[in-house]
């Protein structure tokens, strides 16, 4: 490193420690990374969404600074290397094995080629017997279809190898994300939300949105738990849709969504469940297998404003007993009705 470069490098680190410091950041390998990167301004849509970030939270928690390294940092890195170092190790050996075989067989043929010409060189001095000239024909054949089955082989390995390259590049594109979001929504999945419901308590001053697809069972005896699923992908979308002002939105268990809050108290959180319950009314899917459509899928809210003293147990429980009130009182409503 010149020194320069060295230079420079203190410079940055220099900058992002004090805001690390400010904004209550571990210091982590990877939040060293992001911010350092951050102070280097060499990524312009990081700034944006970092700074979009202490905006609407006033801080950057774990979660957050996971997720924006994860879409901006470590994708510019090699993730998962020891992995895929591994696996490219063993295909380069497999195919190494492959190779080595195949040419082992080729030379066995090219061997086999030289004494056949030989032989039919003293058929043109001195001419051969029809047992000889069968003999020869015979081996010739079977030669070549040895030297076939052996090149077929290779390519099919060939032809795997390349087809695992671009699974394992797709693994490693989902690696990091498979680790905070749900396969089949797309939201953030439980052990998002523990993390940073577990960062908010700290804080203080959230809110807490549960929200439960009404008569979900009923849609699945009906319609099938195919159908089910994309009921469960159609609401995720809306809802994530509805997160424009630093809400974050995680599929918790089941056909259960929560949303957390940062800096809104239970007012604010109530008008934003209710527009989520009125978009979710209009929610429409289809049936692919009979065309069939169902138009009437709807939700039922539990919302909680976090208080001085709360535990995780605590505030959830206030947020499921809402939610349970809610379907008490005929589903597709936002509990606590009034404050």
């Amino acid at each position: 490193m010149s020194k320069e470069t060295f230079t420079q490098a203190t410079a940055y680190l220099k900058q992002a420690v004090p805001l690390m410091i400010k904004y209550q950041i571990p210091t982590t390998p990877t939040n060293y990374a992001l911010w350092y990167t951050y102070v280097a301004q060499t990524d312009p849509q990081l700034n944006a969404a970092v700074d979009q970030t202490l905006q609407t939270e006033g801080t950057c928690s774990p979660l957050s600074s996971e997720l924006l390294y994860q879409q901006h940092v470590a994708a510019q890195t090699e993730r998962n290397v020891e992995n895929m170092k591994q696996s490219l190790e063993a295909m380069v050996s497999e195919l190494g094995a492959s190779m080595h075989d195949t040419l082992s067989d080729t030379g066995d043929f090219q061997t086999m080629l030289d004494k056949s010409f030989g032989r039919l060189q003293k058929f043109d001095d001195e001419g051969m017997s029809i047992e000889e000239t069968i003999s020869l024909v015979r081996e010739l054949v079977q030669g070549a279809s040895n030297i076939s089955q052996s090149t077929r082989q290779f390519h099919t390995r060939l032809t795997d190898a390349e087809k695992e390259i671009s699974d394992l590049r797709g693994q490693l594109e989902k690696s990091r994300s498979e680790a905070y979001h749900d396969a089949l929504t797309g939201l953030m999945n439980r052990r998002a939300f523990d993390q940073e419901l577990h960062h908010l308590l700290q804080l203080g001053s959230f809110s807490l949105i549960i929200l439960d697809i009404d008569r979900f069972k009923s849609i699945n005896d009906e319609f099938g738990h195919i159908f089910g699923d994309q009921v469960l992908k159609a609401i995720a979308r809306r809802v994530r849709d509805g997160c424009k002002n630093g809400e974050k939105s995680f599929r918790i268990g089941g056909e259960e969504i929560a949303l957390l809050l940062p800096g809104r108290n239970l007012a604010v959180a109530r008008q934003v469940a209710e527009a989520l319950r009125r978009a979710i009314e209009k929610v429409t899917v289809m049936d692919r297998k009979n065309g069939r459509r169902l138009n009437t899928i709807t939700a039922s809210f539990g919302v909680a404003e976090f208080a001085p003293g709360d535990s995780y147990e605590m505030l959830m429980r206030r947020a499921d007993e809402q939610l349970y009130k809610a379907k008490e009182l005929g589903r597709n409503r936002v509990m606590p009705m009034s404050l």
